[in-house]
């Protein structure tokens, strides 16, 4: 593609990790043994006049696998909730341009994407909204989203490399107005480990030499997961979903492993989990 067919893109600190995400979960695309086949983000890195290499540093394969696993983890639950639920709703908090809906809609579900609005103008420009999705721009924190949500054949909720930007209060309140409005439903999110988002929070440089990622309030160790049902009494289970099986032995057999081991389990750079509301 010609620089001069390229979109322009300049976002905020924090909405610019979504590029951050992109960047990586393509490169890992593009591998020949790649653990995540996702075209789309290929197509969208490619569209897009942004110095992802001079921002980011040319990406690490292994960091680049850790990123793609992660969002397979999500994958898999939204697919395990479509399997029961066909015609249900995912809502998306504040994914970016995550290209989810491109790798496993099932042609029936109805997608609901909640950005920030500099954000919603980036995703409509790349990923116009259809009949089945759609993109809101509002804040998650502006719960007023909920009403734009039909829960009558099931609701899941996603929160991808966003509750770590929130503030730890913030977090409750969103987890509680979330078990209160979608009985029955659940909510899958990440969460990165104390020592990370302390690091964060003192502005250290993370892998790449020239970015240095936001701070990030809202931080859990592994051993902690219990506590987000004290948000609110209709969460009635949570549990954490690990990685799927990647290339090497770092995550095709050291990762297991990390599960199981306490003392090392909250050196995980992410956490992924679910948490079910009744």
């Amino acid at each position: 593609m010609a620089d001069q067919d390229k979109l322009p893109v300049r976002l905020g600190p924090v909405p610019e990790t979504l590029l951050w995400n992109l960047y990586h979960r393509a490169y890992e695309a593009r591998q020949p043994r790649t653990v995540l086949h996702d075209p789309k983000a290929i197509e969208l890195v490619d569209r897009l006049d942004y110095p992802f290499e001079e921002t980011f540093d040319p990406p690490h394969p292994l960091l680049a696998q850790g990123q793609a696993l992660r969002v397979r983890t999500f994958d898999d639950a939204v697919r395990n909730f479509l399997a029961e639920h066909p015609d249900g709703t995912v809502v998306n908090l504040a994914e970016g341009l995550e290209t989810q809906y491109w790798r496993i809609d099932n042609g029936r579900a109805h997608w609901l994407c909640v950005e920030l609005p500099e954000t919603a103008e980036l995703r409509r420009a790349l990923l116009p909204d259809t009949e089945r999705r759609r993109t809101l721009a509002r804040s998650v924190l502006d719960l007023s989203w909920q009403d734009e949500v039909d829960p009558a054949r099931g609701v899941l909720i996603t929160a991808q490399g966003l509750l770590m930007y929130l503030r730890p209060g913030e977090v409750r309140e969103l987890i509680a107005a979330c078990a209160e409005r979608f009985r029955g439903g659940a909510l899958v999110f990440d969460a990165v480990p104390r020592w990370l988002g302390a690091a964060t929070l003192r502005g250290e440089k993370g892998p790449a030499r020239n970015y240095r990622m936001p701070g990030m309030p809202w931080s859990l160790n592994a051993g902690e997961l219990p506590k987000v049902r004290t948000a609110h009494p209709g969460v009635v289970d949570v549990r954490e979903l690990h990685l799927p099986r990647g290339r090497g032995p770092y995550f095709g057999a050291l990762t297991p492993l990390l599960y199981r081991l306490p003392g090392v389990r909250n050196l995980r750079p992410t956490m992924t989990a679910i948490a079910r509301f009744a």
